[in-house]
C-alpha cells in the first residue's frame, strides 16, 4: 500500500503547491482545421518565452498556464499543417480557438515545414504510436482497400495473423487481448471478408493511436494493446462529398454543417459487390456480402458544453456449397453507439461523460462428410464512463474517472454426427442462456514534470468484476518515468499491471477459424499480465527523424484454451472443457521513422519470443505460442515524385509461425474425426514451423484537379500490386496421403500470389 499512498500524497501535494504558486492565468481552447473546423488531436502548443508546452486531447482541447504580465508568443504545430505563431497579451484567463492551415493547402512559394514536436522524446510515455492517416491512405494494401489494421501490422511489437488478414498480435498477446475502440465503443470483431480487411472506413477517421505498453491508468480490460480510433466530426463550414470505387467495394462519405460553425454531421457507407465478381466463376457455390455505415453528429451547446453522437454498424454474410462435401454459412456483425458530453469547469478542468452501447454476434454452421458443427457467440454491452482532467499547472496533468459496463454474453456450440432421422440442432441468441456480468473500474493518475529532465506518469486503476456466484477485484499500478539525457535524447522505463475479464477461446473443432467469447466465472479466472519495459529515444534533424529502441518483458496468467479432444454438445458446460495456463513474452523493438520531406516512412524490427505453459497440455511442458515469431521486419516508404504522382511501397519479412504436426496415425473403421476416419497422435504442441514469410507491395497514385458540371473536384487513381514478386507464402499446412507411399505428408496451402488492384477516389 506504500505505492498507492505515495500517489495520493504526491497528487494532493502537487495541487496545494500549485494553488500557492506564481501562475496567474490560463490560456485554453481548441485547435482545429481551418477549412472544416475538425478537431486536431495531439497538436502541440508551446510558450516560446518559457519553452513550456502541452498537447491537445482527443477532442482538440488544451490548457496552458502562463504569467499574467507577459506578452506571450505561442507556437502551434501539428503534423501535416503549417506552423502558426500567435502573440498574446493577457492579464486574465483567455480562451482561444486556433485554426491551422493544412500544408497541402499552402500555395505560397515559401514552404513552411509542418510541426516537428518532440513529445516522443520528452513525454513520460512508452509504447505509444500515432498512426499517420497519410500512411493509411497512401500505402499499398490488398485489392486497393485502404486499411487501418494492415498498417498496424507494420509497426514494431505488432505481428500479423494469417496471410492477408487484419488480425494482429501485440507483444506476445492473443487476438482477444487487444482492445479496439471506435469513439470509445468496443468493436469485438473489426473485420470484413474473414479478416482480409477491417470494418473501418478510412474516409470517416480522424485519428488512430496504438498503445502497446506503459498503459495510462484510464485504460483497462485487456492485456496487450489499446487501439483508439476517433471518427471525424464533420465539416462545420461547407458540405463535402468523397468516395471511391475499388475491385471489391465502393464507398461514399458525405459531411457538412447542420448549423454553420456550431453543429455538423458526417455519414460514411461502404458496400461490396463480390457476388457479382464471383458469380461467373463459382456457379453460385459461393456467396459473400458485406456493408458498414459510420455516422456522427456534434453540437456546440455553448462555450463550455459540446455533445457528440456516434454510430457504427457493419455486417458480413457468406455461404459456400462445395463439391467436396464441405459446406458452410456464416453471418456476423457489430453495432455500436456512443453519446458523449464534454464540459469545461473553468479553464483547468475538462470532463467527458459517455453512454456506450455495442452489440456483436457471430453465427456459423459447417458440414463436412457426415459431421456438422453449429457455433454462436454474441456480446451485448451497455455502459457509462466519466473522465475528468485537471491541469493545475504546466507540470501537472491529473486525471480521474470511472467506467461501468453491463455484459450479456451468448456462447454456444455443437459438434456432432449428422442424424439419420430428425433435424439438426440450430442455435441463435434466443436459444442460448445469457451469461450476465458487471464490470466497474475507478482510476486516478498524475503526469508530473519533476524537473526539466525528469518526468513521471503514475497512477492506479481498481477494477471490480461481478458475475453470478463470484466477484473479482484487483489493484493495477501504472508508472512510466522519463530521464532526459540531452534535449533530443531520453531514457524511459515503465511498469504496468492489467486484468482481463472477457475471453475469446479458440474453437478446437470448427471447420473455420472462429472464437467463442466467454466471461470470467467461478472456474474461469481473470487473465492477468505484468509488463516491464525500458527504452532509449532519440530524434535527429530538428525532430524530423524519430528513433527508439525498447526492451520489454511480459508475463500472462490464467490463459484459456479448450482441452484437447473436446467434443461439444448444446448441453455442455463450456467452463468444464477449458484448461488454463500461463505465458511469457520478451523482446527487442527498433523503430526509425522519417516524418517530413518528399520521402517519408519507417523501418521496424522486432526480435521476440513467446511461450505458453499449460499443465494439461503438451505433457506439462512449455511450448511456443502459435503466434510466436522470432524475427519481424518491415520497411515502409512513400515518395512524392511530383505534385501529381506518388509511389509507395512496403516490404515485410517474418519467421514462420508455429503449428503442430502429428507423429503417428491410427485408422478407425467407425466414428472417425470430423475430417476422416483417422485419429492422429500428437506428442508435442507447436513442434513445427511454417516457412518464413516475405512479400513486397507497391502502389502508384495519380492526383489531379478536374471539373464536373463546371465544379472542381479532386480525383485520384491508385494502381497497385500486393505481393509483387508472387512469393508463395504459407497460409496453412494439411496432411494428405502420398500417392506412392500411402503415408501422410504435410502439404502447404498458399492463398495469395500477386494481386493487382486499381481504384478511383474523388472528393468534392
Amino acid at each position: 500500500m506504500k505505492f498507492y499512498k505515495m500517489i495520493l500524497l504526491t497528487s494532493i501535494g502537487s495541487i496545494l503547491l500549485n494553488v500557492t504558486s506564481a501562475q496567474k492565468i490560463t490560456i485554453s481552447g481548441y485547435v482545429k482545421d481551418v477549412a472544416s473546423e475538425e478537431a486536431l488531436i495531439g497538436a502541440s502548443i508551446v510558450n516560446a518565452n518559457t519553452k513550456s508546452g502541452t498537447t491537445t486531447n482527443q477532442y482538440g482541447y488544451f490548457s496552458l498556464a502562463a504569467f499574467a504580465a507577459d506578452t506571450i508568443e505561442l507556437i502551434i504545430s501539428f503534423s501535416g499543417y503549417t506552423i502558426q505563431a500567435k502573440k498574446i497579451t493577457a492579464k486574465e484567463n483567455l480562451r482561444l480557438e486556433i485554426l491551422l492551415l493544412s500544408a497541402a493547402s499552402n500555395l505560397s512559394e515559401v514552404v513552411v515545414i509542418s510541426g516537428k514536436n518532440d513529445h516522443n522524446v520528452q513525454k513520460a510515455q512508452m509504447g505509444f504510436i500515432d498512426v499517420p492517416l497519410k500512411a493509411i491512405k497512401n500505402l499499398p494494401v490488398l485489392l486497393g482497400e485502404r486499411d487501418v489494421l494492415k498498417i498496424i501490422q507494420l509497426l514494431p511489437g505488432v505481428q500479423g495473423g494469417q496471410e492477408g488478414t487484419t488480425g494482429f498480435y501485440v507483444r506476445g498477446g492473443n487476438l482477444d487481448q487487444n482492445l479496439v475502440q471506435l469513439d470509445e465503443a468496443i468493436v469485438y470483431n473489426p473485420n470484413h471478408l474473414f479478416g482480409l480487411f477491417s470494418t473501418f472506413n478510412v474516409n470517416s477517421i480522424n485519428n488512430v493511436q496504438l498503445i502497446k505498453g506503459g498503459f495510462p491508468a484510464e485504460y483497462g480490460g485487456r492485456l496487450s494493446s489499446i487501439l483508439n480510433i476517433t471518427m471525424k466530426e464533420g465539416n462545420k463550414k461547407n458540405y463535402q462529398m468523397e468516395g471511391g470505387i475499388g475491385l471489391l467495394s465502393t464507398n461514399l462519405t458525405f459531411q457538412g454543417p447542420i448549423q454553420k460553425n456550431k453543429a455538423s454531421f458526417i455519414v460514411s457507407a461502404r458496400t461490396s459487390y463480390i457476388d457479382l465478381l464471383l458469380k461467373p466463376l463459382t456457379s453460385k457455390t459461393t456467396t459473400y456480402k458485406f456493408y458498414d455505415v459510420n455516422a456522427k453528429m456534434n453540437y456546440e451547446l455553448g462555450k463550455k458544453d459540446h455533445v457528440f453522437f456516434s454510430f457504427f454498424k457493419g455486417n458480413d454474410n457468406a455461404g459456400y456449397v462445395g463439391p467436396n462435401s464441405l459446406n458452410y454459412g456464416t453471418n456476423f456483425g457489430n453495432t455500436t453507439a456512443t453519446l458523449r458530453w464534454n464540459h469545461l469547469f473553468g479553464s483547468k478542468v475538462f470532463s467527458n461523460t459517455s453512454l456506450i452501447y455495442n452489440d456483436y454476434f457471430l453465427g456459423l454452421g459447417t458440414t463436412q462428410n457426415n459431421y456438422y458443427e453449429v457455433l454462436y457467440t454474441g456480446i451485448k454491452d451497455v455502459g457509462v464512463k466519466t473522465d475528468i482532467t485537471y491541469i493545475p499547472a504546466n507540470k501537472h496533468k491529473i486525471k480521474t474517472g470511472f467506467t461501468f459496463s453491463h455484459h450479456s454474453l451468448y456462447p454456444a456450440a455443437v459438434s456432432s454426427r449428422i442424424p439419420r432421422r430428425g433435424n439438426r440442432i440450430t442455435i441463435n441468441k434466443d436459444s442460448v442462456a445469457a451469461r450476465v456480468s458487471n464490470e466497474f473500474a475507478f482510476y486516478a493518475s498524475d503526469e508530473y514534470d519533476v524537473s526539466d529532465k525528469v518526468s513521471i506518469n503514475y497512477g492506479i486503476r481498481v477494477p471490480l468484476f461481478n458475475a453470478p456466484g463470484v466477484t473479482y477485484s484487483s489493484v493495477e499500478p501504472r508508472i512510466t518515468a522519463k530521464i532526459s539525457i540531452t534535449p533530443t535524447t531520453s531514457f524511459k522505463a515503465s511498469y504496468t499491471r492489467m486484468n482481463q475479464f472477457l475471453h475469446s477461446v479458440p474453437s478446437s473443432t470448427a471447420s473455420l477459424p472462429t472464437d467463442i467469447w466467454m466471461s470470467s466465472s467461478v472456474i474461469i479466472k481473470p487473465q492477468k499480465s505484468s509488463q516491464t519495459a525500458i527504452g532509449l529515444f532519440k530524434n535527429f534533424n530538428d525532430n524530423s527523424i524519430e528513433t527508439s529502441a525498447e526492451i520489454y518483458y511480459k508475463t500472462m496468467d490464467n490463459q484459456v484454451l479448450f482441452k484437447e479432444g473436446s467434443q461439444i454438445v448444446l448441453s455442455t458446460n463450456l467452463d468444464s472443457i477449458l484448461t488454463f495456463g500461463s505465458g511469457k513474452s520478451y523482446g527487442l523493438e527498433l523503430f526509425i521513422k522519417k516524418n517530413f520531406g518528399k520521402l517519408t516512412g519507417w523501418f521496424s524490427y522486432t526480435l521476440s519470443k513467446t511461450t505458453q505453459l499449460f499443465p494439461a497440455l503438451n505433457r506439462g511442458k512449455e511450448f511456443p505460442a502459435s503466434f510466436d515469431r522470432r524475427h519481424n521486419f518491415s520497411l515502409v516508404g512513400t515518395y512524392e515524385l511530383s505534385k501529381r504522382w506518388t509511389v509507395s511501397a512496403d516490404f515485410v519479412f517474418y519467421t514462420g509461425r508455429a503449428f503442430t504436426l502429428p507423429t503417428g496415425r491410427v485408422t478407425v473403421p467407425i466414428n472417425g474425426s470430423l475430417y476422416d476416419a483417422s485419429y492422429y497422435d500428437f506428442t508435442s504442441r507447436n513442434n513445427a514451423r511454417l516457412h518464413n514469410y516475405h512479400r513486397l507491395d507497391v502502389s502508384f497514385s495519380y492526383k489531379k484537379i478536374r471539373k464536373l458540371f463546371g465544379k472542381k473536384y479532386e480525383s485520384e487513381w491508385v494502381f497497385g500490386a500486393y505481393n509483387i514478386y508472387s512469393h508463395l507464402n504459407p497460409y496453412f499446412v494439411y496432411l494428405a496421403p502420398n500417392a506412392a507411399t500411402k503415408q501422410p505428408e504435410a502439404r502447404q496451402v498458399s492463398l495469395l500470389p500477386i494481386v493487382p488492384s486499381i481504384s478511383f477516389n474523388f472528393k468534392f
